[in-house]
């Protein structure tokens, strides 16, 4: 069991430490909420996006996904342009701390936000379900219950901690100057992410 964790735990930093959609925008949102509390949703629902993920990896679904044909390229399509918009979402982003309740997005356009920049990134998808769902398939009973709660955990500690560290830049860059860099670099990464989405359609 303990190397079942601490493959878990490897494997699940591995795949989450890429800087991504999903990463960029629990980042900011800690970065340009007033009180780390007000991200606290967005926390919330990537990892919950990402347990369901896991676990429904864990179960075998990542088999069905990874033979249907059509259904790979349906999410990469859906992704590929998501990404494109997300990509121009991050570079225009206004890169300075909110001042009051009022400059916030809702707690549901937070939760809505950070669902789908959980669950419509077919790159994110398909790793989470192909890698972890394929290095599972080594483990049985508790030893794969204990794999799939490693990377489980993993997950929340890493989205908290990534809020924290937005909050923590935005106290000590509060013009946004650093910021307004980090968006623009996080904006190629992701449009870098829909060209070689677009790469697979055109030559899958």
């Amino acid at each position: 069991m303990i190397l079942a964790a601490l493959h878990g735990v490897i494997l699940a930093f591995g795949l989450i430490l890429p800087l991504g959609a999903q990463n960029v925008f629990v980042f900011n949102q800690g970065a340009t909420q007033p009180v780390w509390i007000r991200a606290l949703p967005v926390v919330v629902t990537a990892a919950i996006c990402d347990t369901l993920l896991i676990i429904l990896a864990v179960l075998g679904v990542s088999l069905i996904v990874l033979q249907l044909q059509w259904l790979q390229m349906i999410l990469f399509s859906v992704g590929m342009i998501f990404l494109v918009y997300m990509g121009w979402s991050v570079w225009t982003s206004d890169s300075k701390p909110v001042s009051g309740p009022n400059d916030q997005r809702s707690s549901k356009q937070q939760v809505a936000f950070a669902m789908s920049v959980s669950l419509l990134n077919p790159h994110a998808i398909l790793d989470t379900i192909g890698v972890i769902g394929t290095s599972s398939l080594q483990y049985v009973g508790m030893d794969k219950v204990v794999f799939a709660l490693a990377c489980i955990t993993v997950s929340w500690c890493w989205f908290i901690g990534l809020a924290l560290a937005g909050r923590w830049l935005g106290k000590i860059d509060s013009k946004g100057n650093l910021l307004s860099w980090i968006n623009k670099i996080s904006a190629l990464i992701i449009w870098g992410v829909a060209i070689y989405l677009a790469w697979n359609l055109i030559v899958g």
